[in-house]
C-alpha cells in the first residue's frame, strides 16, 4: 500500500509540473507570439508568390506550413521548456504577477503585424534619462533578445532556401550549409544588437523606472537566467531551427 501511495504522489507531482510548464507558456505570452510569427510567415510567403515559379512557390508554402504548424510549434516549445527549466514556478510567479503581465502585454503589442509594418524602416530614437538607459543596458545583457530575434529572422528568411534545397537535393553539402547558417545567424544578431537599447526603450516605454528595475532584477537573478536560457532553447525548438541544416540552406 505504501508503494502504491508513493506512486500516486509521484504521478500527481509530475502532473503538477506539466501543468506548471503549460501555465508558464501561457503566462509568458508564447501562444500570442507564435500567432504573430504565423502572421509574419504568411506575409513572407506572399512576398515570394510573384518571384518564384509556381511549383517552387507551392513547395515553399507546403514546407513552411508543415514546419511551422501552430500545434507542433507549441508542443516542441513546451517540451524544450520542460527539458531545460528544472523549476518553472519562479518564472510562472513572475509572469502571473501584475508587472509580468504588463511586460508580456508590451511585448505582444510590439510584435503585432500593424506595429511591425508601422516601424518597418526602423524605430525613431527615444529620449531617456541616464538611469533608464543604464537599466535598459543591463536588461539587454540579461535577456537573449539578440539571439531570439536572429532565430526568428533566420526562420522566416530560410523558407525559400528550404524549398529550393528539397527540389534540388544536394544543392549544398551539410557542412557548407551549416557554415552559411551560422554566419547568417551571427550577422543578423550583430545587426539587431546594434540598436538593441533603443528597441528595448520602445518596447518597454510604458514601464516606470522602478518597474524596469524590478524586471532587470528578475532577469539577472538565477531563476531569471535559467528561464531565459530555457526560453531561447524553447524558441529554437518551436521554430525547428535545425530543420534547415538537415536539408541544406
Amino acid at each position: 500500500m505504501r508503494v502504491f501511495l508513493s506512486l500516486i504522489l509521484v504521478f500527481l507531482s509530475l502532473g503538477a509540473r506539466a501543468d506548471a510548464y503549460s501555465d508558464l507558456y501561457q503566462a509568458a505570452g508564447w501562444p500570442q507570439q507564435r500567432a504573430h510569427f504565423s502572421d509574419a510567415l504568411g506575409a513572407a510567403q506572399q512576398r515570394y508568390r510573384s518571384t518564384l515559379p509556381p511549383a517552387v512557390y507551392q513547395t515553399l508554402v507546403e514546407n513552411s506550413n508543415r514546419r511551422f504548424a501552430p500545434q507542433a510549434m507549441d508542443q516542441r516549445a513546451i517540451g524544450a521548456l520542460r527539458q531545460n527549466l528544472p523549476q518553472p514556478q519562479p518564472a510562472l510567479a513572475f509572469f502571473q504577477a501584475p508587472l509580468g503581465r504588463k511586460i508580456v502585454a508590451a511585448e505582444q503589442l510590439a510584435t503585432r503585424s500593424d506595429q511591425l509594418a508601422r516601424h518597418a524602416n526602423g524605430l525613431p530614437p527615444i529620449e531617456a534619462s541616464a538611469t533608464r538607459r543604464l537599466l535598459v543596458r543591463h536588461l539587454a545583457q540579461a535577456i537573449p533578445i539578440g539571439d531570439a530575434a536572429a532565430e526568428v529572422s533566420l526562420a522566416l528568411a530560410g523558407v525559400a532556401a528550404d524549398s529550393l534545397s528539397q527540389m534540388i537535393p544536394g544543392l549544398l553539402g551539410g557542412g557548407q550549409a551549416q557554415g552559411m547558417l551560422d554566419g547568417q545567424r551571427q550577422r543578423m544578431k550583430q545587426q539587431i544588437e546594434g540598436n538593441i537599447d533603443n528597441t528595448l526603450l520602445h518596447v518597454y516605454s510604458e514601464l516606470s523606472d522602478p518597474e524596469l528595475e524590478e524586471y532587470v532584477t528578475f532577469a539577472e537573478s538565477p531563476d531569471g537566467k535559467q528561464y531565459y536560457q530555457a526560453a531561447l532553447a524553447a524558441l529554437r525548438a518551436g521554430l525547428a531551427a535545425n530543420a534547415t541544416t538537415s536539408q541544406g540552406i
